[in-house]
């Protein structure tokens, strides 16, 4: 036959039984561990309108790579170090397994300036980015029954990796009512005989706390009467703007063993060039009779290396980018995390329980006894990104059930509009009040959408909102009429809603529809 099956051929089903291989099915749960994997969930309902037809742009809150804005452009003198590193011929070649000598030089020097002691070339060694430096770590720590200490919340890449290693994730909580400080009483209760490091991150993701330099020292004693290192994160190291400044762990290298993590990707806002390092801060050498220095070096030596000309560039990077670029990059973060933290204020179901120091994020609470139809933090954020295209990071990915992580990290007009859509939402789903009866009927699939403001209910700030919701979401679920009927109600709310009205049918993307605005008092 033309197919190639014959009378005797095996069933489909059998003749993949008869294949000896399958998949390692510890990667097929992972994906709920990553923020790639949360996030394409979370906008995979979502259809994003034509701009330039009149459509909303999308609002990304949801990930840390602000790279695309241009407030927020790589200096041009990291742009002039790769051009001329690429152009040079230097680097075209394999770099040895630990990076190039005068980068690691170079990242020593620039890390040395904030610690009590001088690090030198030999404890540092390159990665592809802060992710393969997490992925080398859980590598080199792995042996069965080994367990490390994670806080809650967390960016769970580390529990991810640490699982595919075989090893166990214990969690210790950080407490939002103390600026999100580890519970150092519970890492004591829960380390044993198998616990071997503490992860620490700071300035802190996805909580956005900076900690002072009095917490990170009873850190430290705390894994040095434990007997256990610490692996601190410090990827969105100097990205601070609040009270505290920035405090690297490696300060405390000689009370207790420091594995360092960093990169280039979030200073200099360029987390697509792939370039991270592993440094040991460990002035007393206790990675080195305990071997883990060995063990980083021959993962290495199995593994791929970040790109040549990068590492080639780095140099020129570190010395020729001007302060000034970080002062700008801080000052739009600072600018953007005082609009995030007051607009929130404005959002009733929702709680931020202390402003954003540092990073790129906040963590604030969902109160879904205020709202009717979200099941949980995955469903809020799923329709918020179907409705409003506002994407962000449901909670869950971080180990926070019901909470979300906000990123305030865009053009200061785009993150704003972010937050209106957000209230707007909210508002649409929100659980009717006491003297306050507004009622929005679901529209998906209706001819007609009405919202009905009774006798001494609202203000101009309620109908506002439910206006500024219904008329944005009419036009893209073609509702042929939105009637909006204020009875008896308070002269302000009814010339909110006529302004915003006649605003609204003025944009190109109602003038264009089939459907008319109804306001009836």
């Amino acid at each position: 036959m033309e197919n190639g099956a014959g009378a005797g051929a095996a069933a489909p089903a059998e003749a993949a039984a008869a294949w000896n291989f399958e998949p390692n099915v510890t990667l097929l749960g992972l994906t709920a561990l990553s923020v790639r994997g949360v996030l394409g969930r979370v906008m995979a309902g979502m259809v994003v309108e034509d701009c330039g037809a009149g459509g909303r742009p999308a609002v990304p809150m949801g990930h840390g790579d602000p790279s695309a804005f241009p407030c927020f452009r790589t200096a041009e003198e990291a742009v002039d170090a790769v051009a001329a590193a690429l152009r040079s011929g230097k680097h075209n070649s394999y770099a040895p397994c630990v990076g190039l000598k005068p980068t690691r030089r170079s990242i020593a020097r620039y890390l040395s300036r904030d610690l009590p002691y001088e690090l030198s070339a030999d404890d540092v060694y390159l990665t592809s980015g802060c992710s393969q430096a997490i992925e080398i770590i859980c590598s080199v720590l792995a042996r069965p029954g080994a367990n490390i200490l994670c806080p809650r919340p967390c960016y769970l890449f580390h529990e991810a990796r640490a699982r595919f290693n075989g090893m166990e994730v214990k969690y210790f909580d950080l407490l939002p009512e103390r600026g999100w400080e580890a519970d150092l009483d519970e890492v004591q209760a829960i380390a044993d005989k198998n616990t071997v490091a503490m992860l620490i991150i700071n300035p802190g993701n996805p909580c956005g706390n900076v900690y002072t330099y009095e917490h990170l020292a009873k850190v430290a004693e705390t894994a040095k009467k434990l007997g256990i290192f610490l692996i601190a994160d410090e990827v969105y190291a100097h990205l601070t703007f609040g009270q505290n400044k920035f405090v690297p762990m490696g300060v405390f290298g000689s009370v207790a063993p420091v594995l360092t993590l960093g990169s280039i990707s979030k200073r200099w806002v360029v987390p697509g060039w792939r370039l991270g390092w592993i440094v040991t801060s460990d002035p007393n050498g206790v990675f080195q009779r305990t071997k883990v220095v060995e063990s980083i070096k021959c993962y290495l030596d199995i593994s791929c290396d970040p790109v040549t000309f990068i590492q080639g560039a780095i140099p020129q990077l570190i010395e020729n980018t001007k302060e000034e670029f970080f002062e700008n990059t801080v000052d739009v973060l600072r600018q953007t995390a005082d609009i995030c933290w007051e607009k929130l204020k404005g959002i009733s179901c929702i709680t931020c329980p202390s402003k954003p120091e540092g990073s790129m994020f906040v963590m604030v609470k969902l109160d879904l006894s205020c709202l009717q139809g979200i099941k949980d933090d995955m469903d809020f954020c799923c329709k918020l990104a179907n409705e409003e295209l506002v994407v962000i990071l449901p909670g869950c990915a971080v180990g926070y059930k019901n909470w979300l992580r906000i990123t305030f990290a865009l053009e200061p007009s785009s993150l704003e509009d972010g937050l209106d859509r957000l209230k707007s939402f909210c508002l649409r789903h929100s659980k009717p009040k006491l003297g306050q009866n507004v009622h929005s009927h679901p529209l998906s699939g209706r001819q007609t959408a009405d919202v009905r403001c009774r006798p001494g209910e609202g203000g101009s700030e309620l109908v506002h909102c439910v206006m500024h919701g219904l008329i944005s979401s009419h036009c893209r679920l073609k509702l042929k009429t939105v009637q909006f009927q204020v009875a008896n109600a308070p002269g302000s709310a009814v010339v909110a809603a006529i302004a915003i009205s006649m605003n609204m049918i003025s944009t190109k993307s109602v003038k264009d529809s089939e459907s008319k605005i109804v306001l009836l008092n």
